[in-house]
């Protein structure tokens, strides 16, 4: 793709990423420092953005410039993890962040578990897989055990609680969020 070819879909992409995270342009605009109408013709394709424009919308969506842009990726094709340490919880991207669903492995320590479980709902659904070790979950008032290798997968308004059921050795699962599990599992609140 060259650079007219990013400069042409860049519009679209932008008003992706807007859409993804939830935003309307008052919204975006608030959070950004742009205009909610300089956002609009960004997004329209009617006049061609600029750094002044750009940097604060990465800021915004929490990606690199290239990313939001859609540059041609050259060189190194690894994703670089970053972990991120959240609620005790250790979270390791697995992907780019791209405003719609997110992988992520996550690493719970060793320890004892609170009594009664902080119990959390939010919109959206929940999938993880365990890696190692043993995670109890409870949905409302049932608890089950998981295993590696398995599975759970829940309606998140349902009251949920996840946690490490060996006090001895961390538990490590997979998980995908979308952008409202993402605002409760993974930014402070």
């Amino acid at each position: 793709m060259d650079d007219n070819e990013v400069l042409d879909t860049l519009g679209p992409r932008l008003r992706g990423f807007r859409q993804a995270f939830g935003l309307n342009l008052a919204q975006l605009a608030e959070r950004s420092g742009l205009t909610a109408s300089t956002i609009s013709r960004l997004e329209r394709g009617l006049v061609r953005p600029g750094l002044e424009q750009l940097l604060p919308l990465a800021r915004v969506y929490g990606l690199p410039l290239d990313e939001l842009v859609a540059a041609p990726r050259v060189g190194d094709p690894r994703v670089h993890l970053k972990p991120v340490r959240r609620h005790g919880l250790t979270f390791i991207p697995l992907g780019v962040p791209t405003g719609g669903l997110q992988g992520y492995k996550v690493v719970f320590p060793p320890g004892p578990q609170p009594d009664p479980p902080k119990f959390h709902t939010h919109p959206g659904r929940e999938w993880f897989y365990v890696l190692s070790g043993t995670l109890n979950l409870t949905l409302s008032d049932q608890r089950t055990a998981l295993v590696a290798g398995e599975a759970a997968e829940f309606d998140t308004m349902t009251p949920h609680w996840i946690g490490n059921a060996d006090v001895n050795r961390p538990a490590e699962i997979i998980a995908l969020y979308g952008t409202q599990g993402e605002r409760v599992h993974v930014t402070d609140v």
